[in-house]
């Protein structure tokens, strides 16, 4: 996977698994929500994208569907888009923030979802929590 495709995965698989809890923050639901509405819209008439990420929501820790995800969208051009990357990184820090600002827990968390490579941000940069 692309560095950037990953951080949109990871969005997803995080977005899904602890976005929909009633715990979570809402800065984390909101952002899921926002991410999610976009991917809905933006990828409405790309049967592989919004197929891929219904698959992945319902299972977002299974290796399998995050790769058919990432496919598709990188197939679809998604890691160029700008918006999508800003909200798959606004989620993230989201959960860093809800995680008392600790990336390295966040990051865990996500490696955890994805595939459980340490370097999962490598070449995306730092996520950091705004404030």
């Amino acid at each position: 996977m692309e560095p950037i495709t990953t951080t949109i995965v990871a969005a997803i698989a995080l977005g899904a698994s602890h976005g929909l809890k009633d715990t979570a923050a809402e800065a984390v639901k909101d952002s899921w929500a926002a991410m999610k509405n976009f991917i809905q819209d933006r990828y409405k008439d790309n049967e592989d994208v919004t197929d891929a990420v219904d698959y992945a929501i319902k299972k977002p820790a299974a290796k399998s569907r995050q790769q058919e995800l990432s496919k598709a969208l990188e197939n679809a051009g998604a890691d160029k888009n700008q918006e999508l990357v800003q909200l798959a990184e606004k989620l993230l820090a989201a959960a860093v923030k809800e995680q008392s600002g600790s990336e390295e827990t966040v990051r865990h968390i996500v490696n955890q979802q994805v595939n459980g490579d340490d370097n999962i941000f490598s070449g995306t940069g730092n996520v950091t929590a705004r404030r």
